[in-house]
């Protein structure tokens, strides 16, 4: 019993470990690694992530750096950038490529945040499908007479609890995201 109910909290854990994921991608103005982590670079034949292939660093609050190891890869990073849904314009120098950071207008900002709120409620749509996976469970276990009927609505309780607990992190992550992605 206490098995379902610690699976249930580490697999909404997982879901809130998504979501910072998903959130993290959308850029804020400010210059961040982490902007560049889902690209994929055709590497001789195979994707691979952009982080495999070359180091990617901040030089200042609104530039990356990115230097190849490999000299040959400079293109096939560079199309990858510019095919990314960023909105990013690389500068190429040599084997080192820039990115700057063009500040982000009223109206792309806004389109961020209903982007976020779209996250979001995906995530909060998982922790509750993982809750109703839960309660499932405990009502098999009912049926199958392996627990009582007040045994089942406390642990039904505890898994509510761990939903609520769950989505109003999910509420703060979104409230932070918003306000970071507000901020000029």
């Amino acid at each position: 019993m206490h098995k379902i109910v610690k699976d249930a909290e580490t697999r909404m854990r997982k879901s809130i470990d998504s979501f910072k994921a998903d959130i993290a991608k959308l850029r804020t103005g400010r210059a961040n690694p982490s902007i560049l982590e889902h690209i994929r670079v055709d590497y001789y034949g195979s994707e691979m992530l952009l982080s495999q292939v070359a180091n990617i660093i901040t030089t200042d609050a609104r530039t990356l750096t990115i230097t190849p190891w490999e000299k040959s890869m400079v293109q096939a990073i560079e199309k990858a950038i510019l095919n990314s849904d960023l909105g990013l314009n690389p500068a190429t120098t040599g084997t080192v490529i820039r990115i700057p950071m063009p500040p982000l207008n009223e109206e792309r900002r806004k389109e961020l945040i209903k982007v976020v709120r779209t996250e979001a409620e995906a995530a909060r749509v998982s922790i509750r499908n993982l809750r109703r996976d839960a309660n499932a469970e405990f009502k098999e276990l009912l049926k199958g007479k392996q627990i009582t009927e007040d045994e089942e609505r406390r642990l039904i309780d505890e898994v509510q609890k761990l939903t609520d607990k769950f989505v109003a992190e999910v509420d703060q992550l979104t409230v932070a995201k918003e306000s970071d992605l507000m901020a000029i």
